[in-house]
């Protein structure tokens, strides 16, 4: 939450606070407009590597944002955070090997 000063009244504290959730908001939006634009402008039948990569990142900026501000896990010691962070860093290599690995043994028995 925005930082209260005692000398803010209610009013103020609660602006600042409706200010802080439009702002993630707004952020979370835009980042969604930009997957939906890049699915759509994609062209057909071309590598989707590149475009598999970026929705990969755009959702990892996008869980960034909620758990950071709307889990209330942006405003606790880095320790915490980074037990967080890392596993999912972990995880997300999982997947992308899992499926190189998948890709491999699919195109052995073709």
């Amino acid at each position: 939450m925005a930082s209260h000063d005692s000398s803010m009244s209610a009013e103020e504290i609660r602006k600042a606070n409706t200010k802080k959730v439009l702002r993630i908001a707004l952020i979370l939006f835009v980042v969604t407009v930009i997957e939906f634009a890049l699915a759509f402008i994609w062209p057909d039948g071309s590598d989707r590597t590149l475009l598999n990569i970026l929705f990969i990142v755009l959702t990892i900026v996008k869980a960034f944002y909620i758990v950071s501000e709307f889990m209330h896990l942006g405003h606790e010691v880095p320790v915490l955070m980074y037990s967080i962070v890392l596993p999912l860093v972990f995880i997300v290599w999982l997947v992308v090997a899992l499926m190189n690995e998948g890709a491999a043994i699919f195109s052995s028995f073709m």
